[in-house]
């Protein structure tokens, strides 16, 4: 199956200084945006519906690497072409190639475009503030520039986990081109601690066991480097660590894949210089709470656009949250489902099931 597109040749370059500590570990990484390519092509050959991959090229000439599907089979059926297109952003250190289990279904009746974030993936990977209002404002205004580069009029959108948080961002600002916001096992909802509260206003705390101390102390050491600092550490080591640690990325696509290609794409997407996870760094807290948690600002969603949140039964997501979100939002379109023995992957851990439910949702649109 052909991938049309040019070749991205990316120099990685020194770390950046937060991972400057780790200089000591091994410095050769067996990584770069070739071998990425790579493990992606591998995975890309799955798909039998109409796929064209280019990178789309942003007005500062940043480049978003971008998948779009289609159904070679219903070209003809009248509408087809005219159905609002699917939109997927996949969460923190994916990328397209994680929605190999949903993209020929979900492109059964409708263009479907996935896309990896700026600074993740094949994409441009810019330098991202540490203030944590700018560094989503500069993953929202990416997404825009995208959807104006790319041409669409409106779209429904469907956000994971950090995509979740970024396409709820996006819809606040942008709603007029969002049909319907899916936010899947969102991440950045809840609030950390306890606010007090002027009188009539509504505040949700979402309280943990308290943490031992031991627990706390590595939560520090690891603040003070970029999330996925140790996969780079690990040099040559760091696919295997991959492997070790994440087994669930091999078994979830097991039936596709009797290798560690999903492994060495997961590998290879994160082991690159950092940049999407010094963003998303910047907008978080220890123990990956948000600074700027969305329950705070999800009211500003406009009542107009239909939102459904999809959670998984044994995600480490609080799905809680949605309870609340179904309670600041009132008489808005809003639906809260769980997806059973589904883990935070759960377009991965229950792709039939969650082809099913977003098929649905976009058949509800046109």
């Amino acid at each position: 199956m052909p991938i049309n597109g040019s070749t991205y040749n990316y120099s990685s370059g020194s770390e950046r200084q937060s991972d400057s500590a780790w200089s000591w570990w091994p410095s050769w990484r067996p990584t770069s945006m070739s071998l990425l390519k790579t493990a992606e092509s591998k995975i890309l050959a799955c798909i039998q519906n109409d796929l064209w991959a280019r990178f789309v090229t942003l007005p500062n000439q940043d480049r978003i690497w971008t998948l779009t599907l289609t159904n070679k089979a219903a070209h003809k059926e009248p509408g087809q072409a005219t159905r609002t297109p699917l939109v997927m952003v996949h969460g923190f250190g994916g990328g397209v190639g994680l929605w190999i289990r949903n993209l020929d279904a979900l492109s059964q009746s409708r263009p479907v475009y996935a896309f990896d974030l700026l600074g993740f993936g094949r994409s441009s990977r810019p330098t991202f503030p540490k203030d944590a209002a700018k560094a989503e404002e500069q993953f929202v205004t990416s997404i825009e520039q995208w959807r104006q580069s790319v041409g669409l009029e409106n779209m429904i959108l469907l956000g994971h986990s950090l995509g979740g948080y970024l396409a709820t961002s996006y819809a606040i600002q942008y709603p007029s081109r969002v049909s319907h916001l899916i936010l899947v096992d969102p991440w950045g909802f809840p609030e950390r601690l306890q606010t007090n509260t002027e009188a009539g206003q509504r505040t949700e705390v979402v309280k943990r066991p308290t943490l031992p101390r031991w627990v706390k102390a590595v939560a520090a050491v690891v603040s003070l480097f970029n999330p996925l600092a140790v996969i780079r550490a690990a040099g040559p080591w760091g696919p295997g660590l991959v492997n070790r640690f994440r087994p669930d990325f091999k078994s979830k696509f097991e039936d596709l894949f009797d290798d560690d290609t999903m492994t060495q794409y997961i590998y290879h997407c994160n082991a690159q210089t950092p940049s999407g996870e010094v963003g998303f760094r910047a907008m978080s807290e220890s123990l990956g709470w948000a600074k700027r948690p969305m329950l705070q600002r999800v009211h500003l969603l406009p009542h107009s656009i239909p939102l459904t949140m999809l959670y998984g039964e044994w995600s480490w997501v609080d799905n809680s949250s949605g309870d609340t979100v179904l309670q600041l939002r009132d008489q808005a379109p809003t639906r809260v489902m769980v997806i059973n023995k589904a883990s935070h992957h759960v377009y991965a851990d229950q792709p039939e099931e969650f082809n099913r439910v977003v098929q649905n949702i976009c058949s509800s649109v046109n």
